[in-house]
């Protein structure tokens, strides 16, 4: 078995995705606004959903390291996923994020992500993360620099334009 760490942050918790936050998870992945920008872009029924939930988590065992179910710390109610994703065919180890219609604009991608690239350059040493942004998605683009990120290309990826952002681990010179 293998552990997911808890991160904890000023107004978030960053914990391991589990069957508790199914409803909520797949009622997001449901939305057309929420995956517009996501892989087809199109939503996903109850059991791609529950598909997509697995391959999160099986993630943590095949890398070290995933996407986090993303709860307010006083509420322990679920807005999204945050994390990270390298799997077969990505071009490199991204930092993502999608939170619930309702909790979008209030920083909370922002913070989550940021606690996730701390995890990714202090935990796990890497050199550097990328965040693969549609090109039509400004939101996310602003998150990302805030994030410090900056675009270094534009890539078709699975069948988008797809904008690159990269992010550099202070603690290491290139």
């Amino acid at each position: 078995m293998f552990d997911i760490p808890v991160i904890e942050t000023e107004r978030l918790r960053l914990t391991a995705l589990s069957e508790r936050h199914f409803e909520q998870y797949s009622a997001m992945l449901a939305d057309p606004a929420s995956t517009r920008f996501v892989g087809d872009g199109q939503p996903l029924d109850r059991m791609n959903a529950w598909r997509s939930m697995a391959m999160l988590i099986g993630h943590w065992a095949l890398r070290g390291y995933g996407m986090w179910a993303v709860e307010l710390k006083d509420s322990g109610e679920f807005i999204g996923r945050i994390g990270l994703m390298n799997p077969e065919g990505w071009p490199d180890l991204e930092v993502g994020w999608m939170l619930r219609p309702d909790f979008r604009h209030k920083g909370y991608a922002t913070e989550g992500a940021q606690a996730s690239l701390d995890f990714a350059f202090q935990k796990l040493g890497a050199e550097r993360a990328i965040s693969l942004i549609r090109a039509e998605n400004s939101e996310s683009e602003r998150v990302a620099r805030r994030l410090g990120g900056r675009q270094s290309t534009t890539i078709d990826f699975l069948g988008s334009a797809t904008l690159v952002y990269t992010y550099h681990n202070p603690d290491r010179s290139n």
